[in-house]
């Protein structure tokens, strides 16, 4: 499933061969020809065939040439096209019996519109299409051959036509040209050609003994091998030294090379721009240097061969026919990578040929056999093939050479050595489902084969591929078979007439296979699923279905129409091969692809041994088909059937097994193909409900839907089902598998259907995990972690995944997929009540911590009347959690505290003290502390009032701490660390925190009200009551009650100090403001010392009195104080406090002598300077008048 791969394989299995369907069908294009005119010369055969614009050209063995013209059907009415006798032409014959061969070629130039026609050794031009001599056109006689076009030339490519013409000794180059009468241009020597193939300038070439290569241009030759092995008369060396061939033009005419028509041939060549080598035709210091740089392997792969002959040679036997191809091809490379370009110039001719020794054979003499027809084929720009063999009763083999002469790729094998041999490369036209891996891996080897089988001479053809990335076998098409006669050899038994001619026709023939379209078309595939209408909101996407066997709507008759219609388009093919034996011509026409490969699969399943067999096998076929490319619709089409097919194949096989490592082998290829997850979910009654079908139903290729029929009703059926009808855990968990990879491509737009698929596909994943999940007990964490992982990511099938939950009584897993959805958090909060109400959950302790969930939830939410609902139902069950919801600081909606408080109590009263709390105690919020208070007192009180134990606990508190021995803690540490656990107790422990100056001195609150409520449990309440007489200023009685009602000696000490503002550190410190002077700290230290001489405890009484006075004697004058303490005491009792009062007296005496001293030396240095002040002045005489005095 998602979070689990496929397990691995415990081992790479190596592929299986696989059975090979018919590559060709055989549709007849004319029977019973009359091959001759009276219809009573039993002995004419057909030796030659041409097709081409709707005319159809038959050569026969008298020397005539039939011509037929087609007149075409009526594809309406299903009728074929026929054919007419236009013309039965006399050829011009040759007297000799040695070339009375009739017919050999019939040479069609379309270019030029004319044929070129060899019969009885008598080569003749006719015009297109009626066969017209042409007009001053010469007849070449004792003529062996014609053919030699170049195949790089592409066919639309307008131009002269270029051909090659064997004669006795030499070859001639003729061009023939569309107004003006056929010209030789060059001539060759090469006595004897009997067969040859050209790719621009090069050639290669055959006459009745060996093989060679030449270079047309360059008049350059390479010999190759022989074409029999048992030849001793021919050269036994494969690709000798480059030879110069005799330049007959030049030496018998005197003309040069040179001639335009022959530049014209290279430079169409050289357009071409092919990758040819010249490597081949250099000197024979030069090719050692090439030898030794870079073909070294090449070099090897040729030795090889040359051996491999001598050996044959020496056992009578084909040179590398039991040479497995592997070992003789792959290690030479590309052709492309072999080859230099045509462009580099030659040198000149080496003045001495390399001598190569002859093999020297001991073969024992032989009887005299029939020379074997030589085959030159060339199947790609940069290779030929060429036949060998012995005798045409044993096998022959193919071998191929580069341009270069030297052996490349691996060998071909043929039964018998063949009469004709084409190679039909696959180029098919749009709609023919064409399928490719895009290096000539279609293309087959033709090969017209007469052998001996089973006491009867069978006349047939071989096929087989020449490229093909894995092994080919050889296919067999029988055309025609007689009594084999045991008395003569097959070479005199073979019967011309029925020998099968092979040809490539100039225009293609077409074949439509309706049965392609038939499969391919859609259809709408029904089953038995319970019907259910799916309450999305949009119902043009989940309507509901037509029931099963219903009538179809108006739309989807109209549907079948369009598939019908372009079904019309799928399974037309094309063909140019076609063949003869006897008196019938036929089309070889390419099998398409799906039914090729759908009648392996079809093999595939009848013959395996089991399901785990066939699903290695299933395997093996579905990685063949994805080595292949689509090239067209048709092709895209079928492979996608085949694959879905196979995919079908697969899963029905996995259903009958459990097998793990079958499983894991299967399980990632169901996905290939894209079929539709419903369809093979269908197969499973159990997930039936989770079928999703929409208002337009399931639609598959039609060639499925009898499949998926059959495999439902033998999956259903408990005679034939391992799972008699329940799928085990594995197989659910399989299922599993393969739904959660499908699920990744949610949101592919690729997906026809989506929302119905995903529907289906989630709610199927679901129904899976909770079934396994139920089996296993809840047992399997990883069963449950993807079980949350698909609620969490979303389910498309909605309604049917709370119906799955609610069946399977998940409540937690319900709520998660609640959550998924935006517009439904009540939903999850209603579960979640459902859960921690106590409703059964299934799933057996899912929900942790529930409440603290809920809190989360609701801090996270924005729904106001949902959060004062639930927040207020979750503070009735645990109030502290309850009141979080209203004061976090991460909640999403904040409502102010008296409408919190207003509904808490309304809602939630038990929640009322937690949220003051919260107020008071953490956001300081005073304004709320008289609520609080009488909160507390309410609790304290309400428990003293019903509870005597309340009393008798606060009683034995007080006498348990008085009987403490010093030093000992304060009270109210005492009793917050032997505090009981029960709700009255906490509240006063936060009441006395809050009445008792916790706050500072600036948080006040109702005293008088307190005080009042309290006053009736005064001697229970005495903390409190010393409390509330120090915030009214009676701090006589609150040190009193402090001395003697706790004896809390420590707490007294610091009420003197702090003025009674607290009998309690705050934690934050009290401000300088609310400390009291000195003297106030004096005055209540003196009423303090008063009440420890009072202590009855003389022991006691001594002991704190001293310790006050030795602590603090600063506060205390030395004077009152001895005239208080009793006389009894002893000075060593008042010894501390004797000491530091005389150090305090002698302290202030000495201090009192230096301030004297310092305000002498004051007082000297102010004078100091007032006579300095004086001086700086001077003097001032001041002149005074005097009156005289009068009188």
């Amino acid at each position: 499933m998602a979070a689990r791969p496929h397990p691995p394989a415990s081992r790479k299995r190596k592929r299986e061969s696989l059975p090979e369907a018919d590559p060709y069908v055989l549709t007849p294009l004319l029977k019973d020809i009359p091959l001759s005119a009276n219809g009573d010369d039993l002995d004419v055969r057909i030796t030659c065939v041409e097709y081409w614009d709707g005319n159809l050209y038959i050569g026969t063995s008298i020397g005539q040439l039939l011509h037929f013209v087609s007149i075409p059907g009526d594809e309406a009415q299903n009728v074929p096209a026929s054919f007419i006798l236009a013309t039965r032409l006399d050829l011009p014959r040759s007297t000799s019996p040695e070339t009375a061969h009739g017919v050999q070629r019939i040479l069609l130039l379309p270019r030029v519109n004319k044929a070129c026609i060899l019969c009885d050794g008598i080569v003749a031009f006719y015009t297109l299409p009626e066969l017209s001599p042409v007009r001053d056109s010469p007849k070449i006689s004792i003529s062996t051959w014609i053919g030699g076009q170049d195949l790089d030339r592409p066919d639309d490519e307008d131009g002269d036509e270029y051909i090659m013409l064997a004669l006795r000794s030499i070859v001639r180059v003729i061009r023939v040209p569309a107004f003006d009468k056929p010209a030789g241009i060059q001539k060759i020597e090469y006595p004897g050609c009997l067969s040859a193939v050209r790719r621009g300038r090069f050639a290669c070439i055959a006459d009745s003994k060996s093989y060679a290569l030449i270079d047309i241009q360059n008049q350059q030759k390479i010999p190759l091998f022989s074409i029999s092995s048992i030849d001793e008369s021919a050269a036994s060396v494969i690709s000798g030294p480059t030879e110069r061939l005799a330049k007959a033009s030049e030496e018998k005419t005197g003309r040069s090379t040179s001639n335009p028509a022959i530049e014209a041939i290279t430079r169409v060549s050289n357009a071409h721009n092919r990758g040819t080598s010249v490597g081949a035709f250099l000197d024979g210091k030069s090719k050692a240097v090439a030898r030794t740089d870079g073909g070294s392997q090449r070099s090897r792969s040729r030795e090889d061969l040359k051996t491999e002959v001598a050996d044959r040679r020496s056992r009578n036997l084909s040179p590398m026919l039991a040479q497995p191809s592997s070992q003789l091809g792959s290690g030479n490379g590309t052709p492309a990578q072999r080859h230099a370009s045509p462009e580099k110039p030659l040198p000149k001719p080496p003045s001495q040929k390399t001598e190569y020794p002859e093999r020297t054979s001991s073969i024992p003499p032989q009887k005299r056999t029939h020379p074997l027809k030589p085959h030159t084929l060339s199947p790609s720009v940069a290779e030929f093939l060429l036949i060998t063999g012995t005798r045409s009763n044993e096998p022959g083999v193919g071998i191929f050479v580069n341009l270069d002469g030297d052996v490349v790729r691996g060998t071909l094998e043929f039964s018998q050595y063949p009469s004709a041999v084409l190679i039909d490369a696959s180029d098919p036209l749009p709609g023919m489902g064409g399928l490719s891996d895009g290096n000539h891996s279609e293309d087959y080897v033709v090969a017209s084969i007469s052998r001996v089988m089973d006491g009867k001479i069978e006349y047939g053809v071989e096929f087989q591929k020449w490229n093909s990335k894995t092994p080919s076998s050889r296919l067999w098409k029988l055309i025609h078979s007689e009594p084999n006669s045991i008395d003569q050899s097959l070479e005199r038994q073979v019967s011309k007439a029925l020998e099968v001619g092979l040809v490539h026709s100039h225009q293609p023939q077409s074949q439509k296979f309706e049965e392609v379209g038939r499969k391919l078309r859609s259809r709408r595939f029904r089953f038995g699923v319970p019907k259910r209408k799916d309450t999305r909101k949009s119902t043009e996407d989940f309507t509901e279905p037509v029931e099963q066997g219903g009538k179809a709507e108006g739309w989807e008759i109209e549907r079948d129409k369009q598939e019908d219609e372009f079904a019309a388009r799928l399974g037309q093919s094309t063909t140019r091969l076609m063949l003869w034996s006897g008196a019938t011509i036929q089309w070889a026409i390419r099998n398409p692809e799906l039914l090729r490969t759908e009648g392996v699969i079809d093999q595939v399943v009848t013959g395996a041994g089991g399901p785990e067999d066939l699903v290695h096998r299933l395997v093996d076929v579905l990685e063949s088909i994805n080595e292949q490319e689509a090239r067209d619709e048709t092709g895209f089409l079928s492979l996608q059937y085949v694959k879905q097919k196979v995919a079908i194949h697969l899963f029905s096989a996995c259903m009958q097994s459990t097998n793990d490592e079958m499983l894991a082998v299967a399980g990632p290829h169901l996905i290939e193909g894209s079929l539709d997850p419903r369809v093979l979910i269908s197969t499973i009654s159990f997930l039936h409900p989770d079928v999703f079908e929409g208002r337009k139903g399931i639609w598959i290729h039609a060639g499925l839907i009898n499949l998926m029929n059959s495999t439902s009703e033998q999956l259903e059926d408990p005679a034939t089902a391992s799972n008699k009808g329940e799928p085990t855990a594995k197989m659910l968990e399989f299922v599993g598998r393969f739904l959660a990879v499908w699920r990744k491509r949610k949101g592919y737009g690729s997906v026809p259907d989506e929302a119905e698929v995903f529907s289906t596909v989630d709610a199927a994943l679901l129904h899976i995990l909770l079934e396994l999940d139920q089996r296993k007990g809840g047992g399997s964490k990883h069963i449950r972690a993807e079980l949350y992982l698909v609620v969490d990511q979303g389910v498309e099938s909605y309604d049917r995944g709370v119906e799955l939950l609610e069946q399977y009584k998940r409540l937690f897993v319900l709520s998660r997929l609640y959550h998924g959805r935006k517009h439904v958090p009540a939903k999850v909060l209603e579960t979640f009540r459902r859960i921690l109400d106590g409703e059964y959950d299934a799933g057996g302790g899912e929900f942790l911590d529930g409440e603290q969930q809920v809190r989360k939830y609701l801090t996270g939410m924005k729904d106001l009347g949902l959060v004062e609902e639930y927040g207020t139902w979750l503070a009735n069950r645990n109030p502290t959690l309850g009141v979080r919801v209203f004061t976090d600081d991460a909640a999403k909606i904040k409502l102010p505290p008296n409408q919190v408080v207003q509904l808490l109590k309304l809602k939630a009263p038990d929640a009322v003290k937690v949220y003051l709390e919260h107020l008071v105690f953490d956001k300081k919020n005073v304004q709320y502390a008289n609520d609080l208070i009488s909160y507390y007192l309410d609790s304290v009180i309400e428990a003293l009032n019903s509870n005597d134990e309340a009393r008798a606990t606060l009683a034995q508190s007080y006498e348990t701490y008085r009987a403490l021995h010093a030093p000992k803690p304060t009270y109210r540490q005492f009793i917050t660390d032997n505090a009981v656990p029960i709700a009255w107790w906490h509240d006063r422990l936060r009441l006395l925190e809050l009445i008792g100056g916790h706050h500072g001195a600036g948080f006040s609150y109702d005293v008088a009200s307190v005080l009042k409520r309290i006053q009736p449990f005064e001697q229970d309440l005495v903390p409190e009551s010393i409390i509330l007489d120090g915030r009214q200023g009676h701090h006589e009685q609150a040190l009193r009650l402090l001395t003697h009602g706790l004896g809390d000696f420590h707490t007294a000490v610091n009420y003197c100090l702090l003025g009674g503002s607290s009998i309690f550190h705050p934690t934050s410190g009290l401000s300088t403001e609310s400390i009291p002077s000195r003297e106030q700290q004096a005055d209540l230290f003196h009423h303090l010392f008063a009440e420890f001489l009072k202590i009855e405890d003389e022991e006691v009484r001594i002991e704190q009195t001293s310790q006050l006075l030795a602590r603090f004697g600063g506060w205390f004058d030395i004077a009152v104080v001895l005239t208080q303490i009793p006389d009894g005491w002893t000075v060593d009792t008042l010894l501390d406090f004797l000491v530091s009062a005389m150090r305090r007296l002698l302290q202030d005496k000495s201090e009192a002598t230096i301030a004297k001293a310092l305000s002498g030396a004051e007082n000297l240095q102010v004078s100091v300077g007032l006579i300095e002040k004086f001086m700086e002045a001077g003097p001032v005489i001041q002149t005074v008048e005097v009156e005289p005095p009068t009188g």
